[in-house]
């Protein structure tokens, strides 16, 4: 039985993916800590597609790992095809991706929570906030704990709240609509009232999701397949293999035919109807959405996900709409292999409310309430890999409140967490929000191999690293410092190197076995080959260690060509951009910053950095362009 008599540290609201990772968290700093959640059924709910990861996404996957987080351990537990994506493009580009059987995510998720003594499960809904107020001049009111439906408090000295789409949730099929956070469960209502009571600069947004479909009436034999990788590669460093048996997903793709029917029954469609207010996100949208916004295209690709090992769901990725359910499945059979596809659930879209997150703190406090933290799709993000980076950075600082300790904050020179909440507390946002490779400007740096690397320190002095995960650490990072000082304590010159079995030019420049790695074929295989008195010693270094190696010297001379740019672009950010300049001329350019640019008309490069939607990497095209004309006029 759980005493409420006695008040927590902390307290968490909500058992997604927010909620879980701030929770966990807290509880592994040593915080007493409460999770609040409807019941304990819906922890760990994917409430939309089954995976995890991706690109960008599966750099916040990582980095929660660095951290000791839930997320990555509980994918590699439940996931049953596992692949990573832009392999063919540079390191920093590349995200890991895994597809979860989904009883088994809910399930790890559950008994890793489960392994914190000092972390309770209430289940519970959540009415209101409990309000201590100041007596002092121009100070605000702290929040104490939360009040339940049923009518039970709890107490604590910091609140993290993490409703997802709940908050005053309704979702939307053709002219069918009614109030829920998600399919079968009801919206929260009464505490987004409070939310609003507090003047909370309140807007709606908009997602939504595929049908799910029957995978016994599909004709896989005329769709195609698409395997995962070989041998599979964990997110975790706790985990040392996948065990699991790996399964392959199917691949169709819609049609003139579908777009047709589409277009010719757009007005079925609840969000373009009219009767959606809230902005869908950019780079999920649904088909209704991508047949008009893409109207060259005679396909786009449907990625047919099996939904585990032991269901018949099969979720269409890539066909989320809000369609009537007698269109759906009209819809469906227009496609290869799907010609008989029964519909097990219809898909629909979801409105919902969410906190301009310019009212956050970089600690995601809330700036006008204290003791409160928001973390997740309340503060205006999509997707599960974003809530759960936000609900970690929510949770250390919930703890650290409680302590009455300084907060931490991230930044982003240093993770792709830092780079979202930075652009999430700097810009606000107009859509849903998704990481993307593109926002970060040091991402040769900000890689999903070096996460650790990166953050672990911070971790270990936070108290975020479970006893097992910090010795992991140790243990990588002696490897890293015994290999980065074997690579570079000698060199041969390039006949020293031929007669090793190396090609190279005979420049009469000596070079340590670093600097070999510029050459593409190069391998630590070949290095052991080259030096068999230190074979053994190579082949002891871990695949990810020699990973992680591997791309640092490849990539030394890019990386630092791009903390040039990042420097010139700062030193040069008082240019004035001509009024009249033409942003969908500019090469490289992404069709969503030339369309912020275009209708904004920034008056300077500090200003178009400013934009929501406009990358760094953006700003240094446009700092480039300028300078070209310039150089152009003086010659």
């Amino acid at each position: 039985m759980i005493n409420l008599s006695e008040p927590f540290d902390v307290i968490v609201v909500g058992g997604g993916h927010a909620g879980c990772e701030a929770a966990a968290v807290a509880a592994r700093m040593g915080a007493h800590t409460a999770l609040i959640t409807k019941t304990i059924d819906t922890i760990g709910v994917m409430s939309c597609n089954p995976a995890i990861g991706g690109i960008g996404k599966g750099h916040i996957v990582c980095e929660i790992d660095a951290f000791d987080g839930l997320m990555p351990q509980a994918i590699d537990r439940a996931g049953i095809m596992f692949s990573v994506l832009n392999r063919k493009k540079g390191p920093a580009v590349q995200g890991p991706r895994a597809q979860a059987d989904r009883t088994l995510y809910k399930q790890a998720v559950l008994e890793l929570l489960k392994e914190y003594p000092n972390l309770s499960i209430i289940e519970g809904i959540v009415d209101d906030c409990i309000e201590q107020t100041s007596h002092a001049k121009n100070d605000t009111a702290s929040i104490k704990g939360v009040i339940l439906e049923d009518g039970r408090h709890c107490h604590a000295k910091t609140v993290v709240i993490t409703t997802g789409t709940f908050l005053r949730g309704m979702i939307f099929r053709g002219e069918e609509r009614y109030p829920a956070g998600r399919i079968g469960e009801k919206a929260v209502t009464t505490l987004a009232k409070r939310l609003e009571s507090w003047a909370l600069p309140l807007g709606r947004l908009k997602t939504g999701t595929p049908p799910r479909l029957d995978g016994r009436t599909i004709n896989w034999k005329e769709c195609g397949v698409q395997k995962g990788d070989e041998p599979p590669k964990p997110f975790s460093k706790h985990t040392s293999h996948i065990s699991r048996t790996q399964i392959t997903c199917g691949l169709t793709a819609t049609n003139t035919n579908t777009h047709k029917l589409i277009l010719q029954n757009l007005h079925l469609s609840a969000g373009h109807s009219g009767v959606i207010k809230g902005t869908p996100p950019r780079y999920c949208p649904s088909i209704e959405d991508k047949v008009q916004r893409f109207a060259d295209k005679d396909h786009h690709q449907i990625f047919l996900e099996p939904e585990g090992y032991n269901t018949i769901s099969v979720y269409p990725n890539g066909l989320a709409n809000a369609l009537p359910l007698s269109f759906q499945e009209q819809m469906i059979q227009t496609l290869k292999g799907l010609e008989k596809t029964k519909i097990i659930e219809a898909g629909y879209a979801i409105e919902y409310d969410y906190v301009d997150p310019r009212a956050l703190f970089p600690s995601l406090a809330l700036r006008n309430k204290k003791g409160l933290f928001l973390a997740g799709q309340i503060n205006g993000t999509t997707g599960y890999e974003e809530a759960a980076g936000q609900g970690l950075i929510a949770g250390i600082n919930a703890v650290l409140y409680a302590r009455q300790m300084p907060s931490f904050s991230l930044s982003r020179t240093e993770s792709y967490i830092g780079v979202m909440i930075d652009d999430l507390i700097s810009t606000g946002v107009s859509e849903p929000y998704r990481v993307l490779t593109a926002r970060a400007e040091y991402r040769l740096l900000l890689r999903a191999d070096n996460a650790d690397t990166r953050l672990s320190p911070l971790a270990e002095r936070l108290g975020c690293l479970g006893k097992k995960r910090q010795n992991l650490w140790h243990k990588r990072q002696k490897h890293l410092r015994e290999a980065q000082s074997w690579m570079t304590s000698f060199s041969l010159s390039p006949q020293e190197w031929q007669k090793r079995g190396f090609h190279i030019k005979k420049d009469g420049i000596r070079r340590s076995p670093d600097a070999m790695f510029v050459q593409d074929d190069m391998t630590f295989e070949r290095l052991a080959q080259a030096f068999p008195e230190h074979a053994s010693r190579i082949m002891a270094w871990p695949q990810d260690v020699q990973e992680t190696l591997a791309i640092d010297c490849r990539y030394k001379s890019y990386i630092l060509r791009q903390q040039k740019d990042v420097q010139a672009y700062k030193q040069e950010e008082g240019r004035l951009l001509p009024p009249s300049l033409d942003y969908a001329s500019l090469k490289g350019l992404s069709h969503e910053a030339s369309e912020k640019l275009a209708k904004a008309r920034p008056h300077n490069l500090a200003a178009a950095r400013d934009l929501e939607g406009v990358t760094p990497s953006a700003v240094l095209i446009l700092l480039r362009h300028l300078q070209k004309t310039e150089k152009d006029a003086l010659s």
